[in-house]
C-alpha cells in the first residue's frame, strides 16, 4: 500500500515510518510540510534521517507564502487572537500542512494518508477532517492515536528496531512556524505555574529601548523602518528577527479545546503581536465607526471557526471577502518602541486617517458644526428614549 506519511522527523511520526514499514509492509512516502519552523540545514538533517528509517522517498514542501495568503493574512486583517490572546500560531499553519499532504497523496496516487497525532489534542481532528474532505477515498493511518501509545513505548519499539535517534526526553515540547512557536511543559498542564526563563526558546538579549515603524498597504505589511521587502513573508520573518531578541511576545494561552476540555499552552510570537496590534492600531483610525464593529463580529468568528477545525467551510471564504474589502484604505506607518519584555505604540501616519484636523480637535474645537447644530442634534437624537421616558413617568403617577 503507498503512504504518504506527514513527517517532522520527531519520536511520533518516526514510530510511524517505521511503524508503516516493517509492520504493515507499506511503501512510505514521508513529506514535510514547511510553514516556517525549519532552517534548510534542519530539513537536510530531517531528510537524512528520513532516509536512514527506509522510506521509499522523501519530499519538503514549502508551503510559507501559500500559509500566508491561504490564512495569516485574514488572521492580520481580522486582527485576530483567541480569547484576546492567542494568534493562532499552531492551529493555523495544521491546516496547510494538511492540504498540502492531501494534495501531494492525490497527485502521486497513493492509497493512505498517515500523521503522528496523538488522540488527546487538537490536532487529530484537524488533520482528519482535511483528509475527510479533499481525499476521501483514501485512508487515513494514525498509529500513535489507534494503538493508545505512551513515549516510552514508543522509544522501546524504535530501539529494538535500530533506530538511532535523540530518546532524551525534553522538558518542553516546542513548535515553531511563520506564526508563532508554541511551549508546552509541566507548567502548562496545570493552572497555576508559569514557564520559567529558560523555557522560553529565545532568551532576552537587547535591553535598550528601540523605535521603529512598520509599513501597510491595503493591511498588509510590506515595509520595517526604510526596508521594503518583496513579500509580506519576508517581513514577518525580518521582524520576528528584529523583536524576538527583546523576549517580546510571550504569554499563555487557556482555551477550549475542540475535544471539549480545557487546554493550556505557552507561546512566544514577536511578529504577530506586533503586526496585529500595528494593523488594529491603523484600521482604528482610517475605518469608520461601523467598519470596525462588523469587521470585530465576523474576525471573531473566523478566528474560532478556524480554530476548531472548520477553515474549509466555505462561509470562511465569504467572511474573507469581507474582511478584504475593509482594506483598502488601511495604509500607512505605525510607530512602535521596543523595551525588554513588552512594546508599546507611538502612533501612525496616513493619508487615509479619519483624526484629521482639518475637522477638529476632540475636546478641544471643531470646524464642521455650531453649537446651535449640536443643540438640534442633540435633541433629535434623543427624542425617542425622551419620548418613552415621558410616557412611562405620566403612566406611573395615573397609576398612583
Amino acid at each position: 500500500m503507498k503512504t504518504i506519511l506527514a513527517f517532522s522527523g520527531g519520536l511520533d511520526t518516526t514510530y510511524c515510518a517505521i511503524y508503516l514499514h516493517k509492520q504493515l509492509g507499506h511503501e512510505v512516502h514521508a513529506v514535510t510540510v514547511n510553514t516556517g519552523g525549519f532552517s534548510e540545514e534542519e530539513i537536510s538533517d530531517i531528510q537524512k534521517h528520513a532516509e536512514q528509517l527506509g522510506v521509499s522517498s522523501y519530499t519538503c514542501i514549502d508551503e510559507r507564502k501559500n500559509y500566508y495568503q491561504k490564512i495569516i493574512k485574514y488572521l492580520v486583517f481580522g486582527n485576530v487572537l483567541k480569547n484576546n490572546t492567542y494568534p493562532l500560531s499552531v492551529s493555523a499553519e495544521r491546516f496547510v500542512q494538511a492540504m498540502a499532504i492531501a494534495e501531494f497523496a492525490k497527485e502521486h496516487g497513493a492509497h493512505a494518508v498517515a500523521h503522528g497525532s496523538t488522540g488527546a489534542g487538537n490536532d487529530q481532528v484537524r488533520f482528519d477532517m482535511v483528509f475527510n474532505i479533499l481525499c476521501p477515498d483514501l485512508k487515513v493511518i494514525t498509529p500513535i492515536r489507534d494503538q493508545q501509545l505512551s513515549r516510552e513505548a514508543e522509544i522501546e519499539y524504535l530501539q529494538q528496531n535500530g533506530v538511532k535517534m535523540n530518546f532524551e526526553k525534553a522538558a518542553y515540547s516546542i513548535n515553531k512556524g511563520l506564526w508563532g512557536t508554541s511551549i508546552g511543559g509541566r507548567e502548562t498542564l496545570n493552572s497555576r505555574q508559569a514557564l520559567p526563563e529558560e523555557a522560553w526558546p529565545t532568551q532576552l538579549g537587547k535591553h535598550t529601548t528601540e523605535q521603529i515603524s512598520l509599513t501597510f498597504q491595503k493591511g498588509e505589511l510590506i515595509g520595517i523602518n526604510e526596508q521594503q521587502f518583496a513579500h509580506p513573508v519576508d517581513a514577518i520573518i525580518a521582524l520576528e528577527v528584529l523583536a524576538a531578541p527583546y523576549a517580546i511576545g510571550r504569554d499563555i494561552h487557556v482555551g477550549d479545546t475542540i475535544i471539549g476540555i480545557k487546554g493550556r499552552v505557552g507561546f512566544e510570537a514577536a511578529a504577530p503581536l506586533m503586526i496585529i496590534k500595528a494593523h488594529h492600531l491603523l484600521e482604528k483610525h482610517v475605518l469608520t465607526k461601523w467598519q470596525l464593529y462588523w469587521k470585530d463580529q465576523i474576525a471573531d468568528f473566523y478566528g474560532n471557526w478556524l480554530h476548531e477545525g472548520q477553515f474549509l467551510d466555505p462561509v470562511m471564504r465569504n467572511l474573507e471577502t469581507m474582511m478584504q474589502s475593509m482594506q483598502e484604505h488601511v495604509s500607512g506607518k505605525v510607530y512602535i518602541e521596543l523595551h525588554p519584555y513588552r512594546f508599546t505604540m507611538s502612533g501612525i501616519e496616513s493619508s487615509y486617517d479619519l483624526m484629521s484636523p482639518k475637522f477638529g480637535s476632540y475636546g478641544e474645537m471643531n470646524r464642521s458644526w455650531s453649537g446651535e447644530d449640536v443643540k438640534g442634534f442633540a435633541k433629535i437624537f434623543g427624542n425617542q428614549v425622551a419620548i418613552y421616558e415621558q410616557v412611562r413617568s405620566e403612566t406611573q403617577k395615573k397609576q398612583l
